[in-house]
């Protein structure tokens, strides 16, 4: 790289750190923590809910607690690692993120175990974009950083379903409580393997002052969002509260730009965002998380109450899902991505899940588990792990110094907020083809055993129904990656400036790396 274009790019031009590799090994470990614990409690959660006494109306309080801490702080934990530095950001987040398991794991009563899961998000929200903003600033060549996003997007691809296999275990062998010990140890273990090991290259620090009205706007404007959508899932989407919070959040969030528009030193700077590529990356990401997430609860039930699987045994069942994201992000994407363009990747890798996600529409209460959810769940796996990949390094590519931590932010709010959107969405319409289904058929039952038959059938039939919605849900996600998506392949693409002059040339002929 010349030093024009490097200055031009905000980016000193510094030989890349000796001890990154085994940097990426103690960030890999804290975002597994992470993309664990989101799943890991759901298999827990109806033991905590009769040990604690939590009552059927407060128990979704356990996963909204944490999810809405953790979406409405991603944007500011990702400017205070950009302000306190990435590591100390990175370190502090692992450190609070143990006190609160810690808490959950000990609480005693709902008020303590809410407290604690709400406290999981705040460090939660710091740690996630620090960890993925030291890795774009640490891997800089366009070959070593497709193998570390590859191992970064295999992580965040298929740790939710290892959460699924670990809580299982967890809670039929020991406790529910160790679903949140657990996390102890491995945030002891990547905190000081951080302390020690990773060294964060100078001069990518941003030292403006804090955006207090943007940090308020953004945060409520993401809780009344994500709250709006946990509600719909449980009071429905005509709910004067549910509705309200809608409402809310479009007003918080269109002020919030305006804001952003005109302050001297955003929280979010529009440029992150508006930029073609890193635009793209972060709707047609948040498309797949709703297929995706939605996906992971229906199997989980599927598998537990139509096929009567064990915790255990369900989260075994997911493992060709974790093989194959391992496979696609790891082998396929870092092996094409510096030889094609990201998009090429992005969209076919979408439309492969979606293939596999089209085969689950044949779900019937008889399905074979080989024939049909293996296969099915192989393409997932490799789909996601191929699109997941290009997606994670793309989403901070290009990026100055002191928006690393904002830009790394925003690739986790837009898998959160499609989380929640996800769950309760699909939800909701599985729901409703469900309630149709038994109400069409009940009469026709006689007998305990067909009326118990019927139900079961309607069941799989809302399943049916809602992951028909998320197959389209993939397909969009696969035109939006095609379309929005033009960078090319790293080595020879023309990299697209930020898009607010400053400091930053509209274009540089430069390899494609992260600064």
């Amino acid at each position: 790289m010349s030093e024009t274009a490097s200055k031009a790019l905000g980016a000193p031009a510094a030989s890349p750190d000796a001890g990154r590799w085994k940097a990426l090994v103690f960030i890999a470990l804290a975002q597994l923590m992470v993309v664990l614990d989101a799943t890991i409690v759901n298999i827990a959660l109806p033991s905590a809910q009769q040990d604690l006494g939590i009552s059927d109306g407060n128990r979704q309080w356990v996963v909204t607690a944490y999810a809405l801490a953790f979406g409405g702080l991603l944007l500011f934990g990702g400017r205070i690692a950009d302000l306190w530095g990435r590591k100390r950001a990175f370190v502090l987040g692992l450190g609070g993120f143990a006190v609160a398991s810690a808490l959950g794991g000990a609480a005693t009563n709902e008020a303590m175990m809410f407290g604690a899961r709400a406290l999981q998000g705040v460090f939660g929200a710091l740690l996630a974009p620090a960890a993925l903003s030291l890795l774009a600033v640490m891997f800089t060549d366009a070959k070593e950083r497709a193998k570390a996003f590859g191992i970064y997007g295999a992580i965040a691809g298929g740790g939710g379903a290892v959460g699924l296999i670990l809580g299982g275990f967890l809670t039929e062998y020991l406790d529910w409580r160790w679903t949140f010990f657990v996390n102890i140890p491995f945030a002891i273990v990547a905190a000081a393997g951080a302390y020690f090991v990773i060294r964060e290259p100078e001069g990518g620090r941003n030292r403006s002052p804090l955006d207090i009205p943007g940090v308020v706007l953004s945060t409520l404007g993401l809780v009344a969002l994500v709250y709006g959508f946990t509600r719909a899932e449980s009071a429905g989407w005509s709910d004067s509260v549910t509705v309200g919070m809608f409402v809310a959040s479009v007003v918080l969030l269109a002020a919030f730009v305006v804001v952003e528009s005109r302050v001297k030193a955003p929280l979010l700077p529009l440029r992150v965002i508006t930029e073609r590529n890193r635009g793209g990356i972060y709707l047609s990401l948040g498309l797949a998380i709703i297929a995706m997430f939605g996906l992971f609860l229906f199997l989980t039930y599927y598998l537990q109450i139509v096929k009567g699987y064990s915790p255990v045994k369900t989260g075994f069942a997911f493992l060709p899902m974790i093989a194959g994201m391992i496979t696609g992000s790891t082998q396929i994407g870092t092996r094409l991505m510096t030889r094609v363009a990201p998009r090429l990747l992005m969209g076919p890798g979408f439309l492969v899940a979606a293939l596999g996600m089209l085969l689950l529409t044949q779900l019937e209460i008889g399905s074979s588990y080989a024939a049909l959810l293996l296969p099915a769940m192989l393409l997932l796996g490799l789909g996601m792990g191929t699109a997941f990949m290009p997606a994670m390094s793309l989403a901070t590519q290009g990026v100055e110094p002191r928006d690393a931590g904002v830009a790394s932010a925003m690739v986790n709010t837009s898998q959160q907020v499609g989380g929640a959107i996800g769950t309760a969405l699909l939800n909701t319409i599985a729901a409703s083809a469900t309630t149709s289904y038994i109400a069409d058929h009940i009469a026709g039952a006689g007998s305990r055993s067909q009326q118990q038959l019927v139900q079961l059938e309607g069941m799989v039939e809302g399943y049916t129904s809602a992951i028909w919605f998320a197959v389209g849900i993939l397909v969009v996600a696969a035109g939006i990656a095609l379309t929005f998506v033009n960078a090319g392949r790293p080595g020879s693409a023309t990299v697209t400036g930020s898009g607010s002059g400053e400091g930053v040339a509209d274009e540089v002929q430069v390899p494609v790396v992260a600064h």
